[in-house]
């Protein structure tokens, strides 16, 4: 698995802060399998967090992410092995992310595998989220790669996951000294 963050907008000129969050990255698993793991409730659940629902165009899931309520996304397109779009419709816990759009665009690698470029639409530094928010896809990402290259991701409460939010902790309580 291969990554790159890409800061920058899509050629617009647009400054980094106003730039969404975006990766581009490869995994050793076709583009088929990785449109299952993020359009299955099932799928979502092994790479990112709890999930219910349907992933496919038109439907709707449900991620628990901790109290008070889950985060609601829209399957805006789920077009077979080449794109995924979600709006989120609600996300109590991170009121930045209500109206913002997540893409997932697939298409086979060269040398095989899948390439995907993801973008968090209205996610930018900007945010007063952003930085925890960055620290996120950085880990769920990666974890999408690991679901579809061995069946077993790192979702969210995962050792790995847990490791990442208490080296975020530490960082934030020395800066803050």
């Amino acid at each position: 698995m291969t990554a790159s963050v890409n800061m920058s907008s899509s050629g617009d000129g647009a400054q980094r802060d106003t730039a969404d969050y975006q990766r581009n990255t490869h995994f050793d698993a076709s583009p088929e399998v990785v449109f299952e793991a993020i359009t299955t409730a099932a799928g979502v659940a092994a790479w990112w967090a709890p999930a219910t629902g349907s992933g496919i165009a038109g439907g709707e899931l449900r991620l628990t992410m901790g109290p008070p309520e889950p985060l609601v996304l829209h399957v805006d397109v789920a077009q077979p092995s080449s794109k995924v779009v979600w709006s989120v419709l609600a996300c109590p816990f991170l009121p930045d992310w209500d109206g913002t759009t997540i893409t997932f665009e697939l298409r086979p690698g060269q040398g095989g595998g899948c390439e995907l470029a993801f973008r968090h639409r209205g996610l930018t530094p900007q945010l007063e989220c952003y930085d925890q928010c960055q620290n996120g896809w950085d880990h769920f990402i990666p974890s999408l790669g690991l679901y579809a290259e061995a069946g077993q991701g790192n979702p969210r409460g995962s050792d790995a996951d847990l490791a990442r939010r208490e080296a975020r902790d530490r960082a934030r309580t020395a800066s803050a000294v």
